[in-house]
């Protein structure tokens, strides 16, 4: 490829609107154009990447016995409804009528598909365990798309379904589907991945993880434990509260506390400890608009993804009107007599004194006992786990919070869709049994973005040589120079007939403007031929991170352009895990 024919440009200013580097080379690098919000066409170096990558998934998908199928992008809603998520997902499931009126979904997930291919083969034990995958254009209609590829509303994805006689089966394959997803990441230039327990969500089952590339820039808080090595998504975490060290029991009274209507201002009007107060946060359920209150303590704060998961529904915020009952900012569990859905969290636990609100203008409680005062009561975890908070594995207080962008993920789904969509098979002893589904996800284009977060500098991408756009960039420093020329011409022939893949930059431009287009471009060999070198009868030899850079004898070119290739295979390779 020459780099005068490329189509695409490339810019020296950053986009306004662009706020992490990823995005930000994506656009000036020439990389992909937007079509519409969180929506993207892509340019011939970004396209190259994704087939890179694409070629890793169905390397390592080989590798586990997944067999590739391709499933439809519109699927006819009644599908959707075997499976009761036509309903139950938001307005992420885009929705429509076609030309006759059959209501129709845009794929944003396909395990309604996959259980729709694979329960006639599925009829019998004899054909079990078996796996499926496709590499397909999805549409998620999501809220609030940024970051680029990071979060899109349509987009590439590998996912994958596999299909068990037992539990135990599915554990077997999804730990070795766990082990080929750290290969793939490996591969693909981002070993630094990490697994953590997270939420299932939507796509539902017991179990789920998710890949994590750490990235200050990533949307997802992440819970970590250097001790024992302990990692899960924040919406996962479970938080344990030690309250051994509080107050012991005093008076119940109740206090004035004039216009105190945040728990920071109560505690510094009486002096108190935060730890030792009780907070209300005020939901309403989507579906039914019923109050939902949450009581924590007063430095916690409510994990809403936990607090649907223990509702079964969805919820947002309360608008809190007179005719509820509640008393905005002095709401407490006391003689509440709102008509409401009360919780209490774990982090109250044995405070056996609490300032609390007193469901009155201005007052407050003090010495409130939640047993003496109310009674016994359920506690459940609803908050988020904290910065050297106790780590829920090994008990010590070393928790850490990092960011981090999800890179890809896997679930245990058991029979929630093959029940719902009753698929069943004859077991050898005659009796119709129900298969356990697992099911892995990763999205081509976000693992492209996330390769290029991981791996920059100031001036553009640094490309594993794996998932390179080119192995090679060659430079002609002087189109207008006939030796030089000519030099640049067979290098780049020669290199083509390696089976090298080469971008050549054969254009009448300045110097500047053709390395600062070559950062840009993020290609891991360099291969530069200029007047002054070739007098000596040499040829700059340099790597994109700047390992490398000299110069080699003109005749030698190829050869060591090729074992430099050979050598940042190898060091990809050195990464990778083995097959388990």
């Amino acid at each position: 490829m020459k780099l005068s024919k490329l189509v695409g440009i490339r810019y020296k200013e950053n986009p306004a609107d662009c706020i992490i580097d990823s995005h930000i080379f994506s656009i000036r690098g020439g990389y992909i154009k937007q079509v519409s919000n969180g929506i993207f066409s892509l340019y011939t170096p970004m396209k190259r990447v994704t087939s890179k990558i694409e070629g890793i998934l169905r390397e390592e998908m080989e590798n586990v016995e997944c067999q590739e199928v391709m499933f439809p992008v519109v699927l006819p809603g009644s599908l959707w409804e075997e499976s009761g998520r036509y309903e139950s997902v938001g307005d992420e499931l885009l929705r429509f009528n076609d030309r006759s009126g059959t209501p129709m979904v845009l794929g944003m997930t396909h395990e309604e598909a996959a259980v729709n291919l694979a329960r006639d083969f599925g009829r019998t034990y004899a054909n079990y365990p078996f796996s499926i995958y496709q590499i397909q254009t999805k549409y998620r209609d999501e809220a609030r798309p940024r970051a680029g590829l990071i979060r899109v509303r349509e987009f590439t994805m590998k996912d994958a379904y596999s299909f068990h006689t037992s539990q135990e089966d599915l554990e077997k394959y999804y730990d070795k589907m766990a082990n080929v997803y750290f290969r793939i990441f490996q591969r693909a230039g981002i070993p630094d991945v990490i697994s953590v327990k997270s939420d299932s969500g939507m796509i539902g089952g017991s179990v789920s993880h998710e890949y994590m590339l750490l990235a200050d820039c990533g949307e997802d808080s992440i819970v970590l434990c250097d001790d024992c090595g302990y990692s899960a998504n924040m919406e996962a975490a479970d938080t344990i509260v030690d309250n051994s060290g509080c107050s012991g029991m005093t008076e119940l009274k109740k206090v004035s506390t004039p216009c105190c209507k945040t728990i920071e201002d109560v505690c510094k009007f009486l002096n108190s400890p935060v730890e030792e107060s009780c907070k209300a946060v005020m939901y309403q359920i989507n579906a039914t608009d019923e109050y939902v209150i949450v009581f924590l303590r007063g430095d916690y704060e409510v994990n809403e993804t936990k607090l649907t998961n223990y509702l079964g529904e969805k919820v947002h915020a309360a608008e809190v009107t007179p005719e509820s009952g509640i008393v905005a900012g002095f709401c407490g569990p006391y003689n509440q007599n709102a008509k409401c859905r009360i919780i209490y969290d774990k982090s109250l636990e044995g405070i056996e004194s609490l300032c609390a609100g007193a469901n009155e203008t201005d007052y407050h409680y003090t010495g409130l006992n939640i047993k003496r005062d109310i009674g016994d009561v359920e506690y459940i975890d609803v908050s988020k786990i904290q910065t050297g908070g106790i780590c829920p594995c090994c008990g010590k207080k070393t928790i850490k919070i990092s960011r981090g962008i999800e890179a890809g993920n896997i679930f245990q789904l058991g029979t929630k869709y093959t029940d719902s969509m009753e698929m069943t098979y004859t077991d050898e002893d005659g009796t119709s049994k129900t298969p356990i589904m697992g099911c892995y996800g990763i999205g081509v284009g976000r693992l492209a973005a996330c390769v290029m977060e991981a791996h920059h500098d100031d001036k553009g991408p640094i490309w594993p040589i794996s998932i390179a756009p080119w192995q090679v960039h060659l430079c002609c420093m002087r189109v207008d120079d006939e030796e030089c020329k000519a030099e640049a011409d067979r290098i780049y022939c020669e290199l083509k007939k390696e089976g090298i893949e080469v971008i050549y930059d054969d254009r009448d431009v300045r110097a500047g403007a053709m390395f600062a287009d070559a950062d840009l471009l993020g290609v891991p060999v360099r291969v530069t031929v200029g007047p002054k070198a070739l007098k000596e009868g040499e040829i700059e030899l340099s790597t994109r991170d700047k390992s490398v850079n000299g110069r080699v004898k003109k005749e030698d070119i190829i050869k060591e352009t090729k074992a430099l290739i050979a050598k940042l295979f190898e060091d990809i390779d050195k990464t990778v895990s083995p097959l388990i």
